[in-house]
């Protein structure tokens, strides 16, 4: 998404808008269900590369392809 420029001569003016209860309610289920899903896709990132290494007793994990 880019940035949208202003022209020079033009003013905008943009009112904030209340939500409605419902509206709010909508909103803060659907973060609440994203941050769940985004947890769980870096836990499973997360076991999957510690799944993945190797100790090769110098101190350095290699990671298996």
């Amino acid at each position: 998404m880019g940035l949208i420029k202003e022209p020079l001569d033009v003013d905008f003016f943009v009112e904030p808008k209340l939500l409605s209860d419902k509206e709010r309610k909508m909103i803060s289920e659907f973060i609440k269900v994203s941050n769940k899903q985004n947890l769980k896709k870096a836990e499973r990132k997360k076991d999957n590369l510690s799944h993945n290494k190797i100790n090769t007793g110098t101190g350095r994990n290699v990671l298996i392809a």
